[in-house]
């Protein structure tokens, strides 16, 4: 079994924008994330990005942008990232279990990498992220204050190299 680090996308990896991070030159990787990854990956954690992009659903932009960054963000951390998972849909057009707070996009990377739960940390900034990871019994940290009290994370920090450096002080 594998020790795994889910994160959410927009306001983890990249500077959230509240209207949408579709293209490379809007992507602005916050400052210490690419540390933090690299960290993460010596200490023999996967990385796998779970992050919802109802944008798609909308027609704002296209798969193509969404793989286009990720292209992107891969090749600016040196390819650490062990998949990219996201969620096309809108919830009010169409329902799935692939959009979070649905958990499918993490039993999917569960699965395909053998990932052990109770060895996995899942780092998001809304309370959506948080919640399926908790559904499953993975570990929780959440960055900034922008969660519902109901769904707070285990952990607060300000940004993903903070996150990492709790993780790897609690092995």
């Amino acid at each position: 079994m594998n020790k795994c680090v889910f994160l959410d996308r927009d306001g983890v990896i990249n500077r959230d924008n509240p209207n949408y991070t579709y293209s490379v030159e809007s992507f602005e990787i916050i400052p210490g994330v690419l540390a933090a990854v690299e960290k993460l990956k010596q200490a023999g954690y996967f990385l796998v990005v779970v992050t919802n992009q109802s944008g798609i659903a909308q027609g704002i932009y296209t798969e193509e942008h969404v793989n286009l960054c990720h292209g992107y963000f891969q090749m600016a951390c040196g390819n650490k990232i062990d998949h990219f998972y996201f969620s096309p849909y809108h919830p009010t057009a169409t329902a799935s279990l692939t959009r979070k707070p649905g958990t499918l996009m993490f039993e999917k990377a569960i699965a395909r990498f053998k990932v052990d739960i109770t060895q996995s940390w899942m780092v998001g900034d809304r309370g959506r992220d948080i919640i399926p990871a908790r559904k499953l019994g993975i570990r929780t940290i959440q960055i900034g204050d922008e969660i519902e009290e109901e769904n707070k994370a285990e952990y607060k920090v300000n940004n993903l190299l903070e996150a990492a450096t709790l993780i790897l002080s609690q092995h």
